[in-house]
């Protein structure tokens, strides 16, 4: 019973993190601000790393990631941030926000997983296959034609970068943890330390920034989906398994393609309308916990 507790207080706040990036598609395409994508991402990472900074580093967590052993797992973790903020928002604009989301977090669980397997010998479980091969069919459903936004093949492959780039980010911060890092720490410095990767593109493209729909944007984008969404996802990912915490993350898609399907015309009936019943199944194997003989439970991790 202690265990299912403690998955649970792992599952909630990764679901309740992937549930705001879920708008960060539709908020986007909604604003309709005319603002560079990439110049977007790096106002969202500066604005929204400084905010994580100010509330949650310390010195002795700030300490703990300059050691030689997990200074790595740091640099690596600032890198692929970088890459799924330029590539996800651009992604968004190119194919729409619900068939961009799709796409990039069907990776995630794939490449977390593998990644968890590969680095730290996780064992990837019958529930994990499982709940990943559902999702990852139903992800495939609302790619189809139908499923709303203009799926091109760049767009595509914008967000299978994207998600890839998250899938390593989980399970990097997990590695930077069992090296002694400190990932409540890790996640501001990540954020802010991607910002200042993307920031010469702000120079490249500033026009819009300034606009009311731009700063209300970015607003939500920095506060909203980055402060509070990696606030809830650090604190939930380390009492659950990186492959349980990819496969969890594809709540996203659920989120955008209902927000597109209601705000923004993105019509979802059909193959795409049950591509998300098997994205709501494959989570629902995967974040519920297993009942055992006797009433005693195990989580999904």
């Amino acid at each position: 019973m202690a265990g299912d507790v403690e998955v649970r207080a792992g599952v909630v706040p990764v679901l309740a993190a992937a549930v705001l990036w879920g708008t960060v598609g539709p908020a986007q395409l909604l604003a309709d601000a005319g603002v560079d994508p990439v110049a977007l991402g790096a106002c969202r990472m500066l604005l929204g790393g400084a905010v994580l900074c100010a509330v949650t580093l310390r010195p002795r967590g700030l300490r703990t990631l300059w050691r030689p052993e997990v200074r790595y797992w740091l640099l690596l973790s600032v890198a692929v941030t970088a890459v799924f903020q330029a590539a996800f928002l651009q992604a968004v604009e190119r194919t729409g926000a619900a068939a961009a989301t799709a796409a990039a977090f069907g990776t995630v669980p794939v490449v977390s997983g593998l990644c968890a397997r590969a680095l730290a010998d996780e064992r990837l479980d019958a529930r994990w296959a499982a709940g990943t091969a559902v999702a990852v069919a139903g992800i495939g459903l609302l790619l189809l034609p139908g499923g709303g936004g203009t799926a091109d093949a760049v767009g595509v492959a914008l967000a299978v970068a994207a998600g890839a780039g998250f899938g390593v980010y989980i399970a990097a911060s997990k590695r930077l943890g069992a090296a002694g890092g400190d990932p409540a720490a890790a996640a501001p410095v990540s954020v802010f330390g991607a910002g200042l990767l993307v920031s010469p593109w702000l120079a490249a493209a500033p026009a819009g920034l300034g606009s009311p729909r731009a700063l209300g944007l970015i607003a939500w984008l920095a506060l909203g989906t980055t402060a509070l969404g990696y606030l809830l996802f650090t604190s939930g990912m380390g009492r659950i398994s990186a492959a349980t915490t990819g496969t969890l993350s594809l709540a996203e898609p659920l989120v955008a393609a209902v927000l597109g399907t209601l705000l923004l015309g993105e019509r979802l009936g059909g193959w795409p309308g049950l591509g998300l019943v098997l994205l709501l199944g494959g989570l629902a194997v995967v974040a519920l916990p297993v009942r055992h003989g006797g009433g005693a439970a195990a989580g999904s991790s």
